[in-house]
């Protein structure tokens, strides 16, 4: 994996996120994880063809998918993570996605990116990779969402 095509990721999340109202989101930790990435709760799974190619997924607890989709929703409260909260989480990972996509785009490559598939539970494993790849937290007000990141060159 090359470390340059996990930028476009983490700029996305800091720009994005602020114009849905929230703070401004720090990146906490960074791991090298092996081919699964293992379920919070609520994960999202994005593919990129073209000349990248690869997935991300969007990893998180179901406490934070509620905060997060709460406040997509101006503040509704969220006590169920309902078809309308798991459409918030999907169109949330639509947005950074689309704007990672436009990032590599600057960076030369040619991207297209598939729908998301959202899934629920905790401690499955989501094959994303055949290698290695890389794994960034991100703090969102206290909430954690980890990018699960394995996307490469053609």
């Amino acid at each position: 994996m090359d470390a340059k095509l996990v930028n476009p990721f983490v700029d996305a999340f800091t720009s994005v996120m602020p114009q849905m109202g929230f703070a401004e989101p720090k990146r906490a930790k960074l791991y090298v994880r092996e081919k699964n990435a293992v379920s919070r709760g609520v994960a999202v799974v994005v593919g990129f063809t073209k000349q990248i190619r690869g997935n991300v997924v969007y990893n998180m607890s179901t406490d934070t998918a509620k905060f997060i989709a709460s406040t997509m929703m101006m503040g509704m409260p969220v006590s169920d993570f309902d078809a309308m909260a798991q459409s918030a989480i999907s169109e949330m990972s639509n947005m950074l996605t689309a704007t990672a996509a436009t990032n590599i785009t600057g960076m030369g490559y040619e991207v297209d990116i598939s729908t998301p598939s959202l899934s629920i539970g905790e401690s499955f494993q989501i094959k994303i990779s055949d290698a290695q790849y890389l794994t960034v937290e991100m703090d969102l007000a206290g909430q954690i969402v980890e990018l699960d990141i394995a996307v490469d060159t053609k």
